[in-house]
């Protein structure tokens, strides 16, 4: 089971489950609630770790997210769900789809990437920096050692082959911004990967 993950809820309707991005929480979505709660039963979550929801003693991993997606799902009886990720939010979202197709109604990854190679080089090498600085010091500081955990998902997660975005029978919106830290050219790879019956336009 998960750690008990913090979440708010507002509206009624469909579930519009909201993930955000690394190192943030679900106040990140604050001004997009309103808005969508006039629709649906928004649920923002503060992933594991994050904001919150308590670190636990598993690995800090994207399929752990995941698997504690499942487990929220489960608890609150979600059957299935519209799935909204930001950034490694989007990450999780597409993690918990392959594993769990049935409990996705929509799918929408904005900024997420398949592999840290879809993330520019400029954005990239501070990131392995900050990441290499915060390892040296992760055994001296509880500060340092929670920095290498976040800026380590980056580094090193996530791996998905693109191929198996062809499986996936949901409905795909796949976005980014104008000046999003995944390269345009690997957005477009998410969305050509994707069913193109699952196109969601």
């Amino acid at each position: 089971m998960g750690p008990g993950l913090y979440w708010t809820e507002s509206g009624e309707g469909m579930p519009l489950i909201l993930l955000h991005g690394n190192g943030e929480d679900s106040g990140y979505f604050v001004h997009q609630t309103e808005y969508f709660s006039k629709q649906y039963r928004v649920i923002a979550i503060d992933t594991r770790g994050h904001g919150r929801s308590p670190r636990g003693e598993t690995p800090f991993t994207i399929g752990q997210f995941a698997a504690d997606l499942y487990d929220f799902m489960e608890e609150k009886g979600i059957a299935k769900a519209h799935i909204l990720g930001f950034s490694d939010g989007g990450n999780i979202a597409l993690a918990f789809a392959l594993a769990h197709p049935k409990r996705v109604e929509r799918l929408i990854l904005n900024g997420a990437n398949l592999s840290p190679g879809g993330v520019k080089a400029s954005v990239q090498f501070p990131i392995l920096w900050g990441y290499i600085t915060a390892s040296l010091l992760s055994n001296c500081t509880s500060s340092g050692k929670k920095k290498a955990e976040m800026l380590g998902l980056m580094v090193k997660e996530p791996h998905v082959k693109p191929g198996t975005l062809s499986g996936l029978h949901i409905k795909t919106l796949v976005i980014a911004g104008t000046r999003d830290m995944i390269k345009e050219s690997h957005t477009r790879l998410i969305a050509a990967s994707c069913r193109k019956e699952n196109w969601y336009l």
